[in-house]
């Protein structure tokens, strides 16, 4: 996806207090996080059919992906991985790839595209809407629709659909989840905050532990050495060099950082070079994520 802009770092007093405040916001029963939830709670997407325990069973539960491997980003439609790709991030519809180190992704913050509808009939009351009633879209993914993260209850019943997603992806398999979007609140007009949505992370990061997964911090860079503190094992970030962010996140993660560059960004083969050389696992892709029988498709590593 299309990388997301967040502010500047916060400062390291702002951080702590952030802490305490999710804390605070977390508070009250989570969702079971043994038990998966009715499947028509859960958006209309159907759960990988890949047998359960095939991949990942040589991996420590919630272990970090592999420092310094051959990756690839196939949301845009599964397929082999390439020689030398050992991680592989795929959507929670698709099955694990096997040929390592296996990541579901899920949109744990906003709606799918194809979600949109599902959620407003299903559950409109978790939904951001604007003064107006209307939902709030992203608008770089018009058809994504933010969801209200701004209360402890819509956090738990969030956590509990979305939970299900992650659910699925423990029972397909995989080794670890990546739930996108956590910096919605930089595109709400103020109506939620950083605090609500690092919330709503620590339910989803209790959620995935539980089931054996490690999971993944995307992007939002402000959050600096804060997302380590919070549970997250690793962190997926797009075009970190383009924004000269990659040191921020090694900082917090170390070597455990999946870096996706774009090819669309000059400078692709200069930027999979310092990556390669910062220990980081890093691909070059086409913007679209596309299959390499799409016109444009690119995968590069250095």
């Amino acid at each position: 996806m299309l990388p997301r802009r967040s502010p500047a770092p916060a400062s390291l007093a702002a951080a702590a207090l952030a802490l305490v405040l999710v804390a605070g916001c977390a508070a009250g029963p989570d969702p079971a996080p043994s038990a998966s939830p009715p499947a028509a709670e859960a958006p209309d997407r159907e759960p990988s059919t890949a047998a359960s325990g095939v991949v990942g069973q040589e991996h420590p539960a919630s272990a970090p992906p592999p420092a310094g491997a051959g990756i690839d980003y196939q949301l845009g439609g599964a397929y082999p991985p390439p020689d030398g790709v050992t991680v592989v991030v795929r959507d929670v519809t698709d099955a694990p790839a096997g040929a390592g180190y296996d990541v579901c992704y899920v949109n744990g913050f906003q709606t799918q595209p194809g979600d949109s509808g599902t959620w407003l009939r299903d559950h409109p009351e978790l939904v951001l809407r604007d003064d107006e009633g209307r939902p709030v879209a992203d608008p770089g993914w018009p058809d994504e629709l933010l969801l209200d993260t701004s209360t402890a209850s819509s956090r738990q019943e969030i956590a509990r659909v979305v939970g299900a997603q992650v659910d699925a992806c423990a029972d397909a398999g995989f080794d670890a989840v990546e739930p996108d979007n956590l910096d919605s609140f930089t595109r709400s007009h103020g109506a939620l905050t950083r605090d609500d949505n690092l919330a709503l992370a620590t339910l989803l990061i209790e959620r995935a532990h539980a089931r054996g997964l490690a999971i993944g911090q995307k992007n939002t860079v402000e959050l600096g050495g804060l997302g380590p503190e919070l549970g997250f094992d690793f962190v997926v970030t797009e075009d970190c060099a383009v924004h000269d962010e990659c040191d921020e996140y090694a900082a917090a993660y170390g070597p455990h950082v999946l870096e996706v560059e774009y090819a669309d960004e000059p400078a692709l083969a200069d930027r999979l070079a310092a990556a390669c050389a910062r220990g980081a696992s890093v691909v070059g892709r086409d913007r679209g994520l596309s299959r390499p029988d799409d016109p444009g498709y690119v995968l590069e590593s250095c």
